[in-house]
C-alpha cells in the first residue's frame, strides 16, 4: 500500500549451528499478535519500548531490557505507536539447552529478566552473539558467545559472573585434550559439538573450564594459533590471499581485521617490515 512502510527484518543463520537462528528487526509499527514458537526464544530492545502480553501477564518492556519466552508460551508484542522500535531475537532450539542442569533449565522459563547485573551481562553476551552469527564468525566463537549468554541467564546470582579459580589436575587434563585438538585443527571450522566429542564433557562445562584455565575461550585461542600460524607464512614471502585462505579465514578482510587486533599492524605491514 502506498505510504505504507514495511518493517525490515533480518536472519541470520549458520548452516554449523542448526539450532540457532538470530533475528533483527526494525520498524515504526509492527505488532505481533499471540503467538509461541517451538524454540526457546531471548531478546533484546535496542529502541522504543513495548506492552508486551506474556502467559497472561502485561509486562512493559524498555529499550535496554531483555525479554525471554520459553517454548510454548503463548505471547503477543505491541511496541508504542510512532516510535522508533528496533530488536534482537535468538532463537535457540530445545534440544541443544539438555546439557544444562535441571535446576538450571528451570531458570530460563522465567519470561522477563529484572535484575539490573544480570541484564547488562546478559545484554552483552546476547549482542557478542548476534555479532559474530551476522558477522561471519566461526562456529565456535557464535556457539561459545550462545553458551556464555545462557550461562549468564540460568545464574542465581545476577551480578556474580566473574572469575571462578583456577581448575585442578583432573580439570587441566580436559584443557589440554581441547587445546592439543585445537592445535591439530587450527585451519579447520571447529565446533564445541567436536570438542564434546573430543574430551567426553558438556560444552557447557566445557566453555567455563577452558576459560579458568587458559583465560581465553576455545575460539580466541585457535584465533591465535591461526596469527602465530600466519606470521610464520609471511616471513616466507607468501601472497596473503593464499595464506588467509590456508589459515582458515573465509576472505581477506577478516584475516586483516584479526591480525592487526593480535598483532597491532595489518599483515601487509607486518610483511613489509621483514
Amino acid at each position: 500500500m502506498e505510504g505504507e512502510s514495511m518493517p525490515e527484518v533480518t536472519f541470520y543463520r549458520d548452516e554449523a549451528l542448526p539450532f540457532l537462528e538470530g533475528k533483527h528487526c526494525t520498524a515504526e509499527d509492527l505488532a505481533y499478535q499471540r503467538h509461541f514458537h517451538e524454540e526457546y526464544s531471548v531478546g533484546l530492545i535496542d529502541a522504543g519500548h513495548t506492552n508486551a502480553w506474556c502467559d497472561g501477564e502485561q509486562i512493559q518492556v524498555e529499550a535496554g531490557k531483555m525479554i525471554s519466552f520459553p517454548p510454548m508460551m503463548l505471547h503477543a508484542c505491541h511496541p508504542e505507536p510512532d516510535v522508533e522500535w528496533r530488536y534482537k531475537m535468538l532463537f535457540i532450539c530445545p534440544d541443544w539447552l539438555q546439557g544444562l542442569e535441571p535446576a538450571e533449565l528451570n531458570r530460563l522459563h522465567i519470561p522477563f529478566l529484572v535484575g539490573g547485573g544480570k541484564n547488562e551481562a546478559c545484554r552483552e553476551r546476547l549482542n557478542r552473539t548476534i555479532g559474530a552469527l551476522a558477522g561471519g564468525g566461526s562456529p565456535l566463537e557464535t556457539e561459545t558467545a550462545l553458551i556464555e549468554l545462557v550461562q549468564a541467564l540460568v545464574d542465581p546470582n545476577e551480578n556474580d559472573l566473574g572469575h571462578a579459580g583456577s581448575p585442578g589436575g583432573r580439570e587441566q587434563k580436559y584443557v589440554k585434550l581441547i587445546k592439543d585438538y585445537l592445535q591439530a585443527n587450527f585451519t579447520e571450522r571447529v565446533t564445541l559439538e567436536q570438542l564434546e566429542q573430543e574430551t567426553g564433557i558438556s560444552r557447557f562445562y566445557l566453555i567455563r573450564l577452558f576459560k579458568k584455565g587458559s583465560h581465553l575461550p576455545p575460539h580466541a585461542y585457535q584465533n591465535l594459533l591461526r596469527i602465530n600460524h600466519a606470521k610464520t607464512q609471511l616471513e616466507k614471502r607468501r601472497p596473503i590471499v593464499d595464506i588467509a585462505a590456508e589459515a582458515g579465514y573465509y576472505d581477506q578482510s577478516h584475516f586483516t581485521k584479526a591480525f592487526l587486533k593480535i598483532v597491532g599492524a595489518t599483515p601487509r605491514q607486518y610483511a613489509m617490515s621483514i
